[in-house]
């Protein structure tokens, strides 16, 4: 079982709102809006990405983190390593 299970319609429902402000973003730009406005839209579309993102950044350090720290030794090392390299990309993106 994954750290978002119990979570999972609300992040489905931010991703559902993303894919819209996405498909909204396409739109704009077919029917030639102004750039200023797809450049809005576009932030408003990464915002809810990055939402989703933390969310999850947060249900992994809190259930598959948390549970291999609890058992320790090689396991919950690598369980850290792969967290800040999710912390590290999020941050880059």
């Amino acid at each position: 079982m994954q750290g978002y299970t119990g979570n999972r319609a609300a992040l489905l429902a931010r991703l559902g709102r993303a894919e819209g402000q996405v498909r909204g973003v396409a739109r704009m730009v077919e029917q030639d809006a102004d750039c200023i406005d797809v450049l809005t839209q576009i932030s408003a579309a990464t915002s809810a990405l990055n939402s989703v993102a933390l969310a999850l950044l947060e249900d992994h350090l809190n259930h598959c983190v948390t549970e291999a720290a609890e058992h320790g030794g090689q396991i919950g090392a690598e369980k850290l390593t792969e967290a800040s390299a999710a912390i590290a990309r999020l941050v880059r993106s």
